[in-house]
């Protein structure tokens, strides 16, 4: 290998708090910081809250990758409950041209398979609980047949049962994915069923298997005593829960450092074989009737265990705390901060926090499922990157680049985790050279906590649109885009208030528009809005820096002059006229713009209100109307613009 070159491999897996992918994973890192590569995990949380939509979220992580920017990749797809999820992976992969390794997978010839001897361990253990302990009825938990391992070890209990001669019930067969909540569903199943106890439980895993004892515990069965039950894997659980399980150990440690290791053969020119079997062992204990195995150091036991409770505590009371504070932001700034703040808590080095660049754009809920949301944006912005207690952010980067920012050293570790409400991709967090989403069983928790606060940042901000657009809709008028009744009093109650508080003068206008019935009657009505319009920005333009307008109903309009001096009601007057004439002269119209003016000014004191002022001013501008009409028929003039 070339020592000049950092290497970068792509791990794509799901489920990354359970013991299987723990131990995998564990055997990847260690090889890798031996040898100085960058691991980039790609991790989702799929198929565990029975919610599709959720589901789609959670994969859109995988959306992200672009696999021309590693050198090799390690496929789990073996954790992934989807095969529709799995073959857009492998299709991408395939085009990508890098050298790529699965475990327990021969559905891919061009890719390097590290099986493990499932269908032989699972054979054998299913032997064992027929001729050792003369099981003749068995119900079975598997896991989902997409999934390679769990096709290969149902095969080998069909094949114990029918060399045995047993027959095979439909019912007393579970189909789950491998999650612990299956044994759980599959013992109420059962239970629901009315079947006969069976001699015997066969689980797919040990996940599905342990919740499978507590659950037939529930319903007053105990086991070994009234029914065996096997699990597979071997794990820590397993090997220290009473009763004990019996199981199959395999290798995992070991598949994970050697498909590290297969990655980096292939670079360096040496093809290793593309088949590589390592074997598994089964493990008769307490479960079903055996005691063979002993349970880890007993010290040793109760320090692990007080370890993992402590542990698990501690980040309770962290996420517990993060929640508070994250309900109380009403901002993505103050987001941001408080997240900052529980960083370090994590024990990471990097922590970066990326987000599409149309995270706070709107959408509809209800729209059906699609594809196109789940995918990430040309660009991606990183608001939050956290280094060993500095902090820093950049604009934006394209999507296609993963990481904001590149590493100059190899031996890195990064977890990418997906952050999204149901199907929609809001962006991703990073984690690196930190074991927070391995070791905790929190990770997920923390995960939908941040991706949930984003989603209420979002809607709180596009809450305070629309509430500034209903407020806006509540006092301005939307034809003229001048205040509206509602708009005036408010605004102008307060300045005439003030006005008699302090003793100033104050002018209110009222000016009624001549002539609407008529335009409205001869050339419609919109062409009355539009010579509404017109006058509506007349009276915006006579006002001054104290002052304030409003369309009050229809056709009649106010201004309120706060701190009016003697002669404003003439001078008021003057400007309208002008630019009304102005206005005529521009629109050429077949009819003339034309308005009446009522003004009051006063020095207005306590037992004056302000509609006892604009009453006085509409009094005024009727008379002054009324006095215009009689001018002109008096002068015999046709009156084409009265109302």
């Amino acid at each position: 290998m070339n020592i000049d070159k950092i290497t970068n491999i792509a791990v794509v897996v799901a489920g990354i708090d359970e013991e299987y992918q723990n131990t995998i994973i564990s055997g990847i890192n260690t090889y890798a910081k031996e040898n100085n590569i960058n691991i980039s995990y790609f991790a989702a949380f799929g198929g565990m809250l029975e919610s599709k939509r959720f589901d789609i979220g959670e994969y859109s992580i995988y959306n992200l990758i672009d696999f021309s920017k590693f050198d090799g990749a390690i496929l789990m797809t073996n954790t992934i409950c989807d095969p529709a999820v799995n073959e857009r992976i492998i299709e991408r992969v395939r085009k990508s041209g890098i050298p790529a390794v699965v475990f327990d997978c021969a559905d891919y010839p061009e890719f390097f398979n590290i099986s493990i001897d499932n269908n032989s361990a699972m054979k054998e253990m299913v032997r064992h609980v027929i001729n050792v302990h003369g099981a003749r009825v068995i119900n079975y938990i598997s896991g989902p047949l997409s999934n390679p391992e769990a096709k290969a070890r149902y095969e080998a209990f069909l094949s114990v049962m029918a060399e045995n001669r047993l027959p095979v019930q439909e019912e007393r067969i579970f189909f789950g994915e491998f999650r612990s909540h299956d044994g759980i569903h599959a013992v109420e199943d059962f239970i629901e069923s009315g079947l006969s106890l069976p001699d015997a439980f066969v689980c797919a895993n040990d996940a599905m298997a342990l919740t499978a004892v507590t659950t037939l515990e529930k319903y007053g069965y105990n086991v070994p005593d009234d029914v065996i039950l096997t699990g597979f894997d071997a794990t820590y659980n397993a090997r220290n829960f009473c009763p004990a399980l019996s199981t199959v150990k395999r290798p995992l440690f070991r598949a994970g450092y050697k498909a590290c290791s297969v990655i980096i053969d292939i670079l360096n020119g040496n093809i290793p074989s593309k088949e590589i079997m390592l074997e598994a062992k089964p493990v008769f204990s307490e479960s079903c009737g055996c005691s063979t195995e002993s349970p880890d150091d007993l010290r040793e036991f109760k320090k692990k265990n007080y370890g993992r409770i402590e542990t698990t505590n501690t980040n309770i009371s962290m996420l517990n705390r993060l929640t508070a504070r994250l309900a109380e932001t009403e901002n993505s700034s103050e987001l941001f901060n408080i997240l900052e703040e529980f960083i370090e808590e994590l024990e990471c080095e990097k922590f970066c926090l990326c987000l599409t660049e149309d995270w706070q754009d709107a959408f509809s809920s209800n729209l059906p499922i699609a594809s196109n949301i789940s995918s990430y944006c040309g660009y991606i912005t990183a608001p939050l990157i956290w280094e060993k207690g500095e902090r820093r952010s950049i604009g934006y980067f394209p999507s296609s680049n993963m990481y904001p920012e590149s590493f100059e050293n190899g031996g890195n570790i990064s977890y990418f985790l997906p952050l999204h409400f149901r199907e929609r991709c809001l962006g991703y967090y990073i984690i690196t050279n930190g074991d927070f989403p391995i070791y905790s069983l929190l990770c997920h928790t923390l995960t939908m906590n941040i991706s949930n606060s984003i989603e209420n940042i979002r809607k709180l901000f596009h809450l305070n649109k629309a509430m500034d657009e209903l407020n806006r809709l509540y006092v301005i008028d939307p034809l003229c885009n001048i205040y509206n009744r509602n708009g005036f009093i408010n605004i102008a109650d307060d300045m005439f208030r003030d006005c008699v508080a302090n003793h100033k003068n104050v002018m209110l206008s009222f000016i009624d528009m001549d002539g609407l019935k008529f335009i409205n009657d001869n050339y419609g009505h919109n062409e009355g809005d539009f010579a509404i319009q017109r006058l509506a920005s007349i009276i915006q333009e006579c006002c001054g820096t104290k002052s304030i307008c409003a369309r009050f109903g229809g056709d009649e309009f106010v201004i309120f002059d706060a701190d009016a001096a003697e002669g404003s009601d003439m001078a008021l007057e003057r400007r309208f006229n002008a630019k009304i004439d102005n206005m005529n002269a521009i629109i050429k119209k077949p009819y003339m713009l034309s308005a009446s003016v009522g003004s009051i000014i006063t020095s207005a004191d306590n037992s004056d209100t302000l509609y006892s002022i604009i009453k006085q001013a509409d009094e005024k501008m009727y008379e002054i109307k009324k006095q215009k009409k009689n001018s002109r028929i008096g002068s015999s003039e046709k009156p084409q613009n009265t109302n």
